[in-house]
């Protein structure tokens, strides 16, 4: 049996699997947090670009990123959880394509929040020397060959599918990363495995040297005394959005094994799938907006000054 028959086969079960738990209205939800992430984070990335010193600070400008490929993401993910709802037929290219630009723009996310901790070690480590170190020139060619490094093996991926791909013109009623990814050699899951598991160490790794580091540079200067410093704080709150980007990744690569075992039914892993697509990777973007905006002060100030020009344009314009 073609891999095109087996894939057509699994869908119809997943079909029939949501529609007997009435799982396609989780893109209610869905819906509502991509809605309330795309009006924030537009007017913060507006706050960025409209203010010169903030377009030269390296933070801001991997903060600008890091909403940029959030909302591509968002648009994306809701874009294919409304497909699967109304059933309708994508093309398998097409729901590839779709599926490495998510897959880019997730791991793009997570290398520029990477990063971000990076940058704040640098800033605190060489002081003297950072604007040196990182100015807004290589800043951009950083991001650029971030977005480079996210999109080589998903587009890769897409490549290899093609070739196991029985039938490249069909068509299909679900476009599910994890339906597609399922069916590849074993030889290649494992190359996604390690993939993501390097890459997820890596940034771990490099995350909490950075943290241990600056900890250890700043502790003779009493930031960390008190219990809800701001140092804590930020720490605390950087470390639950890195915790939230990190951990949709762990979960679909536990889908994967998932998809492979006998012992597991249909419903557990359909469960697992649309509850990591339509929540887990909607948390860290739905408050990423919002702790961006109350932990930066150049970015409130920026924002207030904007309404107030608003503001006082409207009373003009009354008058």
């Amino acid at each position: 049996m073609t891999s095109s028959v087996l894939i057509s086969n699994l869908t119809q079960e997943w079909v029939e699997s949501l529609r007997r738990w009435h799982l396609e209205f989780f893109f209610i939800p869905t819906t509502v947090v991509t809605l309330a992430t795309l009006l924030a984070n537009p007017v913060l990335l507006t706050c960025i670009f409209l203010s010169r010193a903030l377009r030269q600070e390296t933070r801001y400008l991997l903060v600008a990123n890091t909403l940029i490929a959030d909302m591509l993401f968002l648009i994306l993910n809701m874009a294919t959880v409304i497909c699967n709802a109304v059933r309708a037929q994508i093309p398998w290219l097409l729901c590839e394509v779709i599926t490495a630009v998510t897959v880019t723009a997730y791991c793009c996310a997570i290398l520029t929040v990477t990063f971000m901790v990076v940058d704040t070690y640098a800033a605190v480590r060489w002081p003297l020397h950072y604007h040196d170190i990182l100015p807004p020139a290589r800043t951009h060619r950083i991001l650029l060959v971030m977005w480079v490094v996210a999109a080589v093996y998903p587009f890769t991926m897409v490549i290899m599918m093609e070739d196991e791909r029985g039938n490249p013109h069909g068509k299909v009623a679900l476009c599910l990363a994890i339906i597609s990814l399922g069916f590849l050699q074993l030889k290649d899951l494992w190359g996604i495995h390690i993939y993501f598991f390097v890459a997820a160490l890596i940034c771990t790794m490099l995350i909490l040297y950075c943290y241990i580091r600056l900890y250890m540079v700043t502790r003779t200067q009493g930031i960390w005394q008190s219990r809800f410093s701001r140092a804590r704080v930020t720490l605390l709150a950087h470390g639950l959005l890195l915790l939230f980007y990190f951990a949709p990744g762990f979960v679909f690569t536990m889908e994967l094994f998932l998809f492979h075992s006998k012992h597991i039914s249909q419903d557990v892993r359909v469960w697992v799938s649309t509850v990591n697509m339509c929540v887990f990777m909607l948390l860290p973007r739905a408050f990423a907006p919002y702790l961006y905006g109350l932990r930066y002060r150049e970015i409130s100030e920026t924002l207030m000054q904007l309404l107030h020009q608003h503001r006082r344009l409207s009373q003009v314009t009354v008058s």
